[in-house]
């Protein structure tokens, strides 16, 4: 009878652990933001983020003409163009809460101190290929400098950027945000996964299971709608990026 017992009480928390770990994921667009004297993609929205205990928090990254990478959604700051200026030119030019642009290195020396916390890291289009070609290479090589690989998943808008983090780091969590390949097409280009306006997936209702019987990751962005938000659970789909993302954890509750 206690043998009876044991076998079903880790069959219970084996069923529960399968169950965990398919149920869908919470990211925080650009941080948890929306809160009291808080900024997107603030060191305090990061805080916020990992304090509410969701999946992983969003960012924005853009490099300097020196080469230096900075954490702000927006390709200027201020009206100062980060990509085509010195890092001296923006470095003391404060977020609305009143913090200092943080650096890269910043936000990730930050994030390393939340290890369940994922840091879902977009890097921005640039104006050349040359600028993101080596905005990959600076930002591959601090990741693994501070020893925050196994924490960060890499998000963009640009293929060349996607296709820059596989070829230098096959084994990277790379997903494409613009929504212009079908799953088959971010399949063939090696990509981890798909991260689609959530429009998307109404236009194309089959595309989530699509993309997941190939084996990529699906996300929607960004969803604040609890409506919205409900359809994609329904569909299983494994992330959803928001800037509720206290509303969606009641739902999945």
């Amino acid at each position: 009878m206690k043998n009876t017992v044991k076998k079903l009480t880790l069959v219970a928390l084996f069923l529960s652990t399968i169950t965990l770990s398919a149920q869908t994921k919470v990211i925080a667009h650009r941080g948890y933001w929306d809160t009291p004297t808080n900024a997107q993609n603030s060191i305090q929205a990061l805080q916020m983020a990992a304090k509410i205990k969701v999946y992983g928090s969003e960012f924005d990254v853009s490099i300097t003409n020196d080469g230096v990478l900075v954490v702000n959604h927006d390709s200027d700051i201020q009206g100062i163009d980060i990509e085509t200026n010195s890092f001296s030119t923006i470095k003391n030019l404060k977020l609305k809460n009143g913090e200092t642009l943080p650096t890269l290195e910043e936000y990730l020396i930050e994030g390393k101190k939340y290890p369940n916390l994922k840091m879902i890291f977009e890097l921005k289009p640039h104006k050349s290929k040359e600028n993101e070609d080596r905005a990959v290479l600076a930002s591959l090589k601090l990741v693994k400098k501070l020893g925050v690989e196994n924490q960060v998943e890499y998000i963009s808008f640009s293929k060349n950027i996607c296709e820059q983090f596989k070829k230098h780091n096959p084994n990277s969590h790379v997903s494409y945000l613009k929504g212009d390949l079908t799953p088959e097409e971010a399949k063939q280009m090696n990509f981890t996964g798909i991260d689609y306006h959530f429009s998307l997936f109404t236009k194309n209702p089959t595309w989530i299971k699509d993309a997941q019987n190939l084996g990529l990751i699906v996300n929607a962005w960004t969803v604040n709608n609890e409506n919205d938000m409900q359809n994609l659970l329904d569909k299983k789909i494994d992330y959803i990026t928001t800037d509720k993302p206290e509303m969606l954890q009641k739902l999945i509750k």
